[in-house]
């Protein structure tokens, strides 16, 4: 199953998704984190993450690009459940870092997400909202703005179910299996 977790920036989408991933019953709970930890901010919040998963059983794999060369555990795809954090952390690096068309970006992308099916019972998702605050930026932002949301809308036409997080309150905004209209 893929389940896309959606929200604005501290809506508890984090937690909520470690409280799906730690409910579906995998045996084997794998954490990709994407973010790199650039400057005290984002070492900061990257500690802040660790703390808040610590003695929950997640086996924490960093990955910031190229999601289908993820070197997983060996595990049988039944006992496993991963959690992404987070797609848009996932999309700026392979835009920033990696590069190329918005349209090779959204292969490598696919191509990542149908390889963490294959190897997954359940698939879960985070990523952000930032589409809403009606700000024009330089280019290149614009561009990753725009790149992010094609990203989140096929993953949301893909996904068996998505949920937007909105001040700690889950709305599942695609049930299982639901279509978007």
């Amino acid at each position: 199953m893929l389940h896309l977790i959606t929200g604005g920036s501290a809506s508890g989408k984090s937690l909520y998704g470690e409280r799906m991933a730690a409910e579906a019953g995998g045996r084997l709970l794998c954490y990709l984190a994407t973010m790199r930890p650039w400057g005290e901010e984002g070492q900061a919040r990257v500690q802040r993450h660790r703390q808040q998963r610590a003695g929950k059983g997640f086996h924490t794999i960093e990955v910031y690009h190229s999601l289908d060369l993820a070197e997983l555990p060996a595990e049988s795809r039944e006992n496993m459940v991963i959690l992404l954090e987070c797609m848009s952390n996932l999309t700026a690096n392979e835009l920033f870092e990696k590069g190329g068309t918005d349209e090779e970006i959204r292969e490598r992308i696919r191509r990542g997400i149908h390889y963490l099916e294959a190897c997954a019972r359940d698939v879960i998702v985070i990523t952000n909202e930032v589409f809403s605050d009606g700000i024009l930026y330089e280019p290149e932002t614009m561009r990753y703005i725009r790149l992010l949301g094609q990203v989140n809308q096929e993953l949301a036409q893909s996904a068996d179910r998505v949920t937007e997080v909105v001040y700690g309150i889950a709305v599942q905004v695609k049930p299982d299996g639901g279509n978007i209209r």
